[in-house]
């Protein structure tokens, strides 16, 4: 670690290279393709509508930070070559929504790629430590964090904001370097690579509309009836929101699509008497959600839900999730990087059905955990 390369990174957070031009782009990326580790960071808004909308993207190469502005330099091509450039890595923290929102705005998704985060959680870290945290346990730096909240669409941005948004990026590239050090002597460098490759896939994997009623908690107890209607509603509701561009929730709520799914009216005096329905949405969509319930009611197709575990499962969880905790404190990581209680559910849901592991079973974890998990599985059933 070089306390200079660190100074050098935050001096250029305080002078940021703002690109408002397509003349600028292309100036920059005549540095970014001379460059082998790029960081990337987003700033971005998502509060009503259903695609994030992009405010600024931020690139450093740990000497030069730069803020790109997509709301005055339209055209994404130079940013796209970047991004798909195989000789540089680039690099983000807690990367999955940053990702999420590239895709949709930019076009494509960093490659290759390393998240730092996922990097930190290697050696022991939260799964969760924030970038500022991740700073500070590293270089013993603070950062301000204090335009967290901002609005990165109002124009002009502010200096606090562009400071702020430069120091999010300016010691990625210095944070992988000591990352990498530390994974290469630990053996878990293959580790990181393969979750990184597993969250772009995730990116990259559309929502499926016919799925969404299962984000819903308590589909297990809800009987055939009251989960078809869910599950129409949840896909209606996914599609109108899609379309125009709002939150599902601003088309209409979770607690007013599933108290209709109990409900189930079939009248304008019964869904009027659904009390978490916004009158605006009720004079909107009354008639759609009404030939909602309708056609639910008629449909007679088996839907898939998550079934309670019985009691031998949940012996079968507590034993896995025993299992889970020593070897997470053999290694050093939280037990959640090698499997979460959900995680642990759908393996034991999978053997059940015969279905295959899930994906996030192989892999390293395989041999470090899986193997194990499996045993339990069947040694019990």
């Amino acid at each position: 670690m070089s306390k200079i390369k660190i100074k050098k990174a935050l001096d250029a957070g305080k002078h940021p290279i703002l690109l408002e031009t397509a003349a600028q782009l292309e100036n920059a990326c005549k540095s970014w393709v001379r460059s082998s580790v790029l960081g990337i960071d987003t700033e971005f808004v998502r509060e009503r509508t259903y695609r994030a909308d992009l405010g600024l993207v931020q690139i450093s190469d740990g000497e030069t930070a730069w803020l790109f502005d997509p709301l005055a330099v339209t055209s994404y091509e130079s940013l796209r070559s970047m991004f798909e450039n195989p000789k540089i890595l680039k690099l983000l923290h807690s990367g999955s929504e940053d990702l999420e929102v590239l895709l949709n705005t930019i076009g494509a998704l960093p490659e290759p790629l390393i998240d730092t985060q996922i990097a930190c959680a290697m050696q022991g870290q939260s799964l969760q430590l924030g970038y500022h945290h991740a700073i500070k346990w590293l270089f013993d730096v603070d950062i301000d964090k204090d335009q967290t909240r901002s609005n990165w669409l109002k124009r002009p941005l502010s200096t606090r904001q562009l400071h702020y948004a430069a120091m999010d990026v300016v010691l990625l590239p210095e944070m992988f370097l000591a990352l990498r050090e530390k994974l290469e002597e630990a053996g878990r460098w293959s580790w990181l690579e393969e979750d990184v490759t597993r969250m772009q896939q995730i990116a990259l994997t559309p929502v499926d509309p016919e799925l969404v009623y299962m984000r819903f908690s308590g589909i297990g107890r809800m009987d055939h009836g009251t989960l078809q209607a869910l599950k129409h509603l949840a896909r209606w509701r996914e599609g109108v929101a899609a379309e125009k561009n709002r939150a599902r929730g601003f088309v209409i709520s979770d607690s007013a699509l599933l108290q209709l799914a109990r409900e189930k009216p079939s009248s304008s005096k019964e869904i009027a008497r659904i009390p978490n329905i916004h009158p605006v949405a009720l004079a909107r969509y009354e008639e759609a959600l009404l030939g909602l319930i309708a056609d639910a009611g008629r449909d007679q197709a088996p839907v898939e839900k998550f079934e309670q575990l019985d009691g031998l499962q949940r012996q079968q969880i507590n034993r896995m999730r025993n299992i889970v905790e020593t070897r997470a404190k053999e290694l050093g990581v939280e037990p959640a990087l090698l499997a979460s209680r959900r995680e642990l559910e759908k393996l034991i849901r999978a053997n059940k059905s015969d279905s295959p592991i899930p994906e996030r079973f192989l892999g390293w974890r395989k041999e470090i955990i899986t193997d194990a998990l499996v045993a339990v599985i069947e040694n019990t059933s």
